[in-house]
């Protein structure tokens, strides 16, 4: 669509050295630098930043670089260095903050039915912990939300994915009538329908815990989304001028 400019340039490169350190170095990279939920010992206060340079597998970092490179560099020749960066950092950081706001629901939602039922929470959290279960739980609880009890605590999030759902909206307000393609279905959908089909597909797979593909955090997609949806209506109320991000 268009050639790399600089910052999406080094934010490709950054990803791609994260993704080979952690090709060598495997789970001790995704413990320091992955988003955990903020009630395990694992969590640290720089992962709401650095689990977006961080990604699962090649396929992931490869959908999540081309995204970035096709979508964002057109924004960044219009808005410039300063403000892009602002935006998808921050974009990333809503991602996170929704992510982790939907993993506290989660878990202690079914945490207190136990509670409720008479387990003791030290004991609780000391299982989860060690990743193991007291099968009498499931009196109380279904399988499927003992595995969401288990999925919420150990919480490991990676992706650029929240960030690039900010700059999918910012591209849709600034480029409404370009056409674009869902994947597998070769039929043009302009951005301004795009988008919201796509945000609004993470919603419903998020609530319905249904039909998704995998350890995918839709709700991170959907935080993304709506922090950059955010930013965009301020700025355009406030009528931002991006001169103002030029050092």
């Amino acid at each position: 669509m268009s050639r790399i400019t600089e910052t999406v340039k080094h934010l490709l490169i950054i990803n791609c050295i994260f993704f080979l350190a952690t090709s060598l170095y495997g789970n001790k990279l995704y413990d320091l630098f992955a988003l955990h939920y903020f009630d395990n010992s694992l969590f640290q206060i720089w992962q709401p930043i650095t689990h977006m340079f961080l990604h699962g597998n090649f396929s992931h970092i490869l959908f999540n670089m081309i995204g970035l490179w096709m979508f964002g560099s057109p924004i960044e020749q219009i808005w410039g260095r300063n403000k892009f960066i602002f935006f998808y950092i921050s974009s990333g950081l809503g991602a996170a903050v929704l992510q982790m706001i939907y993993s506290y629901y989660d878990f202690n939602s079914i945490f207190e039915i136990l509670i409720n039922n008479g387990f003791n929470s030290e004991e609780i959290l000391n299982t989860i912990k060690t990743r193991r279960y007291n099968t009498n739980w499931l009196s109380y609880i279904s399988e499927d939300q003992l595995n969401h009890l288990n999925e919420s605590f150990n919480l490991s999030m990676v992706g650029a994915s929240g960030a690039l759902y900010g700059i999918l909206v910012a591209f849709a307000f600034l480029f409404p009538n370009i056409s674009l393609f869902l994947l597998f279905i070769p039929i043009p959908i302009k951005a301004k329908y795009f988008v919201p089909i796509l945000i609004a597909g993470d919603l419903f797979f998020g609530v319905s815990n249904s039909f998704s593909i995998g350890p995918i955090a839709h709700f991170a997609h959907v935080g993304g989304a709506l922090t950059g949806l955010a930013m965009i209506l301020y700025w355009k109320k406030n009528q931002f001028n991006k001169n103002r991000w030029d050092l």
